[in-house]
């Protein structure tokens, strides 16, 4: 019965349930996505609190993991990476998917995503040019229980953003 207790899938996630936020917090959290420079003094006036309390909120928020990291949303053209391509990954098992999370180290390799469908795995990658993309897909042929891919170029970007703080309803 020891085998039937194991975990079934080694690559899985467990998302904890989602954080209690009032409309400040969400406020708050879309002010800061728009620009995470933002002075807790700025942000006070903004929501009519004070500046220590901003960084209260700012501060429980981190610890809850609503506010995962502070970035600058980087260019990829300008860095010499103009090509995004989304590749759609095939395997054989889940254990080969936990193989291909290595390619998380790559610089090319931005998103990986295990998904439903005809795919397993769902990457996104920024490259210099094609050669280099076929360069990063020949590492990927290279896995073992490695079935195919699908890459998908594209052309434009209208919208990247991550996640609304909007209340859903």
């Amino acid at each position: 019965m020891g085998a039937l207790s194991e975990e079934p899938n080694p690559v899985r996630q467990r998302h904890a349930p989602p954080a209690r936020l009032d409309d400040r917090d969400r406020t708050l959290l879309g002010l800061l996505a728009e620009d995470s420079s933002r002075s807790y003094a700025d942000l006070g006036k903004r929501l009519h609190l004070s500046a220590p309390a901003v960084h209260e909120r700012v501060k429980r928020l981190r610890q809850e993991g609503v506010i995962k990291a502070n970035v600058a949303v980087l260019d990829g053209a300008k860095l010499g990476r103009p090509l995004l391509t989304f590749v759609h990954v095939d395997t054989t098992s889940w254990a080969v998917t936990r193989h291909l999370l290595a390619l998380k180290e790559l610089p090319e390799v931005e998103e990986i995503h295990t998904v439903t469908g005809e795919s397993a795995m769902l990457l996104k990658v920024r490259t210099r040019d094609t050669q280099a993309l076929e360069d990063l897909l020949e590492r990927i042929h290279s896995i073992e229980g490695f079935k195919g891919t699908r890459s998908y170029i594209a052309l434009s970007t209208y919208l990247e953003r991550g996640p609304s703080p909007v209340a859903s309803e």
